[in-house]
């Protein structure tokens, strides 16, 4: 898969440097991936959430953080929409963000 944008998450982690390990644990993987449908992401992360629009939403370094991309299985891309504490996730609507 092709991510986008890679940026967001390391201005997260400069940010957060606990973060660190597991955003580039999660970005090896994914970028690595070729995941044609959410069966795909279901079988490396169980965990993941699907959600209206295409959406995803990972936990990260064991639900302290939140990642929501928006896939676009066809063109093979993952758009980082948001990345944040558990806390501030639940403040959002992952599905208009």
């Amino acid at each position: 898969m092709r991510i986008i944008a890679l940026g967001t998450l390391r201005d997260f982690w400069k940010k957060h440097p606990q973060a660190e390990i597991p955003l580039r644990s999660w970005y090896a993987l994914a970028s690595r991936a070729d995941w044609r449908r959410p069966s795909g992401i279901k079988a490396d992360y169980a965990s993941a959430s699907f959600m209206a629009g295409n959406r995803v939403v990972f936990n990260i370094k064991g639900n302290d953080y939140r990642l929501v991309v928006a896939v676009h299985y066809d063109r093979g891309m993952m758009y980082v929409r948001f990345v944040g504490k558990h806390r501030e996730y639940d403040r959002i609507d992952a599905v208009d963000i």
